[in-house]
């Protein structure tokens, strides 16, 4: 079988991105739709889902997805509307502090259900759809790279995010009899309107110290990383998690040392 350029094209495609009103979401659903899919955004916040969709032309669903009714609702309205949907991007989810000594179990629960239940919640609604109606399709979940280090502070989200790391290959196996792949990216700073909203003066300097590729990413490659997962350009991939990070995860605590920038190990002062 030769690779033709059609292999990119969502042409057609009928996908849902939840979160995708704003940041790394908002630029995934217009990457999608730069390749021909038709896009519903599955967005808690109707304001910034409306503006998402009208500027794509795709369709708002206000939607909390860690509700299990208003899934089912935003699937409903998506296949009344668009057409049944064969790529589900789970992008939703949400961070709080919570060290490890000071987590309660209310705050525990709340991120894993932000951040982990959620992506079980959507998969599965939407996974039963493309079974039933016989159509495979393409599942990408957004994790993050804390899901694959500790994360000091942060427990319960990285668990959480180690998790999506996890059900995404249990899921692969369980719908690959169907023809439905499932695919994680892991980004790491990525630079969102919110992130540059609070960033401090001179945080690109120091993003570059720790990315070896010198630079924050970009919600754009995060969408370039979506295309390829969600086209017929990756139909043999399933089960794997793509660290769209510039190389911090290969680094492994290696970083330009901000005086020479060659790489150094650890504390420089």
């Amino acid at each position: 079988m030769v690779l033709e350029r059609e292999a990119a094209s969502l042409d057609g495609v009928v996908a849902v991105v939840t979160g995708g009103g704003a940041g790394i979401g908002r630029g995934i659903a217009q990457g999608l739709a730069t390749f021909g899919a038709r896009v519903a955004i599955w967005e808690q916040d109707e304001a910034s889902a409306t503006a998402a969709a009208q500027e794509i032309g795709g369709l708002a669903c206000t939607t909390d997805v860690r509700n299990e009714a208003e899934v089912d609702e935003a699937l409903a309205h998506t296949i009344g509307q668009l057409g049944l949907p064969t790529v589900l991007v789970n992008n939703a989810g949400g961070v709080f502090s919570s060290p490890l000594l000071d987590t309660a179990p209310k705050g525990w629960d709340a991120l894993l259900r932000a951040n982990l239940t959620q992506v079980l919640l959507c998969t599965q609604r939407v996974a039963r759809a493309m079974v039933k109606a016989g159509q495979g399709g393409s599942i990408v979940n957004i994790t993050s790279i804390e899901g694959a280090r500790a994360a000091p502070g942060y427990a319960a989200y990285a668990a959480a995010k180690a998790g999506v790391i996890s059900l995404t290959k249990t899921a692969a196996l369980e719908l690959a009899p169907h023809g439905i792949r499932v695919n994680a990216l892991a980004p790491d700073i990525t630079l969102t309107e919110g992130m540059a909203s609070v960033a401090p003066p001179g945080a690109e300097a120091s993003f570059a110290a720790v990315v070896p590729m010198g630079r924050a990413g970009h919600v754009d490659e995060m969408a370039g990383a979506t295309v390829f997962l969600a086209s017929d350009l990756s139909r043999y991939v399933t089960g794997q998690t793509l660290h769209v990070d510039g190389g911090t995860e290969a680094a492994a605590g290696w970083y330009h040392h901000p005086d020479h920038g060659h790489y150094v190990l650890g504390p420089s002062r």
